[in-house]
């Protein structure tokens, strides 16, 4: 099952912030991974509508992708003991969970 787009850290519930297991603790434990290795976990179609609201073009042709954008960073981590998908973006993490849900 991929990995859905769950939600990102700026409407992240305030009192999972900084809830043991919440999304401090899920940032602290994240480690760097490659885009292709996020790429074989999550949804590319919830990835490719994130991509899209950030406005990044779809080909380098035609302008800055995402997988172009060397100051984009991609994550693994734990959130509430489970594995979870990320990426940071303009100091945002967006967050990827099984199913989508928290």
């Amino acid at each position: 099952m991929a990995y859905r787009f769950y939600n990102n850290c700026v409407g992240w519930p305030r009192n999972d912030v900084h809830n043991d297991g919440g999304l401090c603790d899920m940032i602290q434990s994240g480690r760097d991974i490659t885009r292709p290795t996020f790429l074989k976990h999550i949804d590319k179609g919830d990835l490719r509508d994130l991509e899209d609201s950030l406005g990044y073009d779809r080909h380098p042709s035609k302008g800055l992708t995402m997988a172009g954008d060397g100051y984009v960073g991609y994550s693994r981590g734990v959130l509430h003991g489970k594995r979870v998908y990320f990426f940071k973006h303009s100091a945002i993490e967006y967050v990827f969970t099984q199913g989508g849900e928290p």
